[in-house]
C-alpha cells in the first residue's frame, strides 16, 4: 500500500431541515482536509459554479460560514459519499477500503428529493449510498481543475440545468 493512508473524513455535512437537494462529492482532497471544509482547493470551481447557479456572490476561500449560508439559503445540502478510506493524496481513483457515510443522517431529517453527484462520485454513490437512500442520482460534470475539458461557463450551464428546477 505504498503512499496510501487511511483517513477519516474530518468535518460535518452541510444541511438543515429544509434541504431539498443533496450534492455529493467523493472524499475531501488534501487541501480540503487542510482547510477543514469542502472544495478547499481554490482551483476547484465548485464554489464559483454554485454561486453563479444560485445567483449569489462567490464566498471568499476562507469564509466557511458564508459557504454554508450560500447552500442552506437555497435548501442545498452538501456531503461526501466516503466517511473514511485508504487514499493516495487527493486521487479519487486511488480510493479503496471505503466506509460510506450514513446518508440517512440527512435524509431522515430533510426532505431531500434529489441527489446530484459531482463528477466520478456517481459510481461511489451508486455502489454505497443509493441502496440506502433509494434516490437515483444525477451525475454532473466535475468541478475539479482536472476536468479541463469543461470551462466554468459550460459547468455552470450544466449545473444550472440540473439544479435550478429543484430549488424552491
Amino acid at each position: 500500500m505504498t503512499g496510501y493512508q487511511h483517513i477519516p473524513h474530518g468535518f460535518e455535512p452541510v444541511f438543515d431541515e429544509r434541504s431539498r437537494v443533496l450534492v455529493l462529492g467523493s472524499f475531501p482532497s488534501v487541501l480540503s482536509r487542510a482547510n477543514d471544509f469542502y472544495y478547499g482547493n481554490p482551483r476547484n470551481r465548485f464554489w464559483r459554479v454554485m454561486a453563479r447557479v444560485l445567483g449569489e456572490r462567490v464566498p471568499a476561500d476562507e469564509d466557511i460560514p458564508a459557504k454554508r449560508r450560500l447552500l442552506l439559503v437555497h435548501c442545498v445540502a452538501l456531503w461526501d459519499v466516503v466517511q473514511s478510506c485508504d487514499v493516495r493524496g487527493s486521487s479519487d481513483a486511488s480510493i479503496k477500503n471505503v466506509v460510506p457515510v450514513d446518508v440517512a443522517r440527512i435524509t431522515s431529517v430533510s426532505p431531500v428529493r434529489a441527489v446530484l453527484c459531482n463528477g466520478g462520485t456517481g459510481r461511489l454513490y451508486h455502489r454505497w449510498l443509493e441502496p440506502q437512500s433509494g434516490l437515483a442520482a444525477q451525475v454532473l460534470p466535475s468541478t475539479s481543475p482536472a476536468n479541463a475539458a469543461w470551462g466554468e461557463e459550460r459547468l455552470a450551464a450544466a449545473w444550472s440545468e440540473a439544479l435550478s428546477p429543484l430549488l424552491p
